[in-house]
């Protein structure tokens, strides 16, 4: 389960975009989901993530996300309307506490809790999306121009986590064709057990650092110019999907700069769309769309490859 956590490559086309669009595209969505507080721009932006998911088969992924997402937002929802005294529209008069004082809930704290809890909702989908449509080594390729040894060792700090959790996988595998039983003992043999897993991973991981050092080596790191092996180049969908991500991204800032998708909460509720609110959403919606229905394009029609 933990494996679809972790890039896969699936050959969609929204993997093949080069890693600068795509990652101008998810940081338009994050930028986005946080300059905007009102509720209907954070569930279009919500709802076009999961579009791109779909897109690339990953909602058994957003699923995993979603999940621990909302072990974060439920505590948000309950412990905002409790703490926060700044609306007026009271709903309920609660005990008075000892730290607390009296408990009072308003129809504005309620609001802005499940806002914020969409908001988070949203940062958590934009990075599953990151996760499982940019590579992190072609993330990383982008800083080699600027810092390539810096960029070498975070991409093996991101290969590490995923590597560790394979070879720990087998690991176990292993114990148990050999009669090992983690799933029964007492508390001190399970210890034992899994205390052994961890020293074979820690062999197992220093056997892998001589031989990635043996490999660098071998391969003359630091001695000279870096040549690039394969190189990403622009391809008209990354243009189109960059130009609709920048025109998104700069439509959207130029209406929250006027505006438009910034709701107030405290000490009233104020108004959650107006027709200027709507048509600056579906055209925002539209721009961060393009990427989705060119994969579904590309997927279903020759004349788009």
């Amino acid at each position: 389960m933990l494996e679809e956590l972790f890039y896969q490559e699936k050959e969609l086309f929204l993997q093949k975009l080069h890693p600068a669009a795509a990652m101008l595209h998810i940081c338009t969505l994050l930028v986005l989901s946080l300059i905007f507080t009102n509720p209907l721009y954070l569930v279009g932006i919500f709802l076009c993530t999961g579009l791109s998911v779909y897109a690339l088969e990953g909602l058994q992924t957003w699923k995993l996300f979603i999940k621990g997402g909302l072990l974060m937002t439920v505590p948000i929802m309950i412990i905002n309307p409790l703490v926060s005294r700044a609306g007026a529209t009271i709903l309920w008069h609660g005990p008075r506490l000892p730290v607390f004082g009296k408990i009072t809930v308003s129809l504005e704290a309620v609001f802005y809790g499940a806002v914020m809890s969409m908001r988070l909702l949203d940062v958590i989908s934009i990075f599953c999306l990151y996760n499982i449509m940019v590579h992190p080594d072609k993330a990383l390729n982008i800083l080699e121009r600027f810092a390539f040894k810096s960029a070498l060792v975070l991409s093996l700090a991101t290969r590490m986590f995923p590597a560790m959790i394979r070879h720990l996988e087998n690991i176990k595998q292993v114990q148990v064709v050999r009669g090992v039983d983690f799933s029964t003992g007492s508390f001190r043999q399970k210890l034992d057990k899994y205390t052994n897993l961890i020293y074979i991973l820690l062999l197992s991981s220093l056997e892998d650092s001589m031989e990635m050092a043996e490999a660098m080596q071998a391969r003359a790191f630091g001695s000279g110019r870096r040549m690039c092996y394969v190189r990403d180049v622009f391809k008209p969908e990354d243009f189109i999907c960059a130009a609709s991500s920048m025109t998104a991204l700069f439509v959207g800032a130029l209406g929250a700069v006027k505006g438009y998708g910034v709701m107030n909460f405290y000490p009233y509720l104020g108004s959650v769309y107006s027709m200027g609110d709507i048509y600056l959403l579906a055209f925002m919606l539209a721009m961060l769309s393009v990427p989705t229905l060119l994969s579904w394009g590309w997927h279903r029609c020759r004349y788009f490859r």
